[in-house]
């Protein structure tokens, strides 16, 4: 049996696996779907959030659990387990990117995001300079994130989506061949996405090359659209 973290993106939280872990789960497995610091039930306040100290948190989870574990992250925070890697490789077995920023060494998310330039999220960003957070609007969470979900997530979503740190994805990566690099990678591109979309996704995954890609028709969000679709490429990835 394997064990995953599950790592959301930007603007949500633990919330974003309801669907997926009890189907890990019903197999055995072991997951662990987190809240990142300053999002979802965490209190850390958002504008004491930035890469340096998530990381450090997630390297406490990693620390208590006793064996490898396979680490998925989302969206904008692919950033958090590729750096994870780097401190943590001899305890990670896998990582898997979904719709998930790759990103090089000395790299930016940011730097990344600003060449995606057909995103649908962009005009909706609302930024708050003084707690350097932002958020994002409403009326486009069905078009840029949901529009192969059920309408129960969007109105969740509603209640549910928060502020995140702009912190983070100002910070540049500091990977290295050794470690990182030692760790396999895969991605799981979403070929339906208008927020991080298959444009941006492929330039990652061939500037930084992974085990194997797999692909899936859906919008940014497929945890909520095609759940069992997902942990199967999820159990495949993990028994390969």
């Amino acid at each position: 049996m394997k064990t995953f973290i599950l790592i959301h993106g930007s603007w949500h939280c633990a919330w974003n696996w309801h669907k997926v872990v009890p189907i890990l789960e019903n197999q055995g497995h072991t997951v662990y779907a987190i809240d990142l610091p300053g999002m979802g039930r965490d209190k850390t306040p958002i504008q004491n959030v930035n890469l340096k100290t998530t990381v450090e948190k997630l390297c406490e989870l990693i620390d208590s659990i006793e064996e490898k574990v396979i680490l998925v992250g989302h969206s904008k925070n692919g950033i958090m387990i590729s750096q994870l890697a780097e401190y943590r490789s001899e305890k990670i077995e896998k990582l898997i990117y979904l719709a998930a920023y790759l990103i090089p060494n000395g790299k930016t998310q940011a730097a990344y995001s600003s060449q995606d330039l057909n995103s649908v999220l962009k005009p909706y960003v609302t930024r708050y300079p003084e707690t350097n957070s932002h958020t994002l609007q409403p009326e486009i969470y069905k078009e840029g994130l949901y529009h192969d979900c059920e309408d129960t997530i969007y109105q969740m979503a509603r209640m549910l989506l928060g502020h995140e740190s702009a912190e983070t994805g100002k910070t540049p990566l500091e990977l290295t061949e050794k470690n990182y690099g030692s760790v396999p990678r895969f991605y799981i591109e979403c070929t339906q996405d208008k927020a991080v979309t298959p444009y941006i996704q492929q330039k990652m995954y061939h500037e930084t090359p992974c085990t194997k890609i797999y692909k899936m028709h859906t919008s940014h969000s497929p945890f909520f659209s095609q759940p069992n679709e997902l942990c199967a490429i999820f159990l495949e990835i993990a028994n390969n």
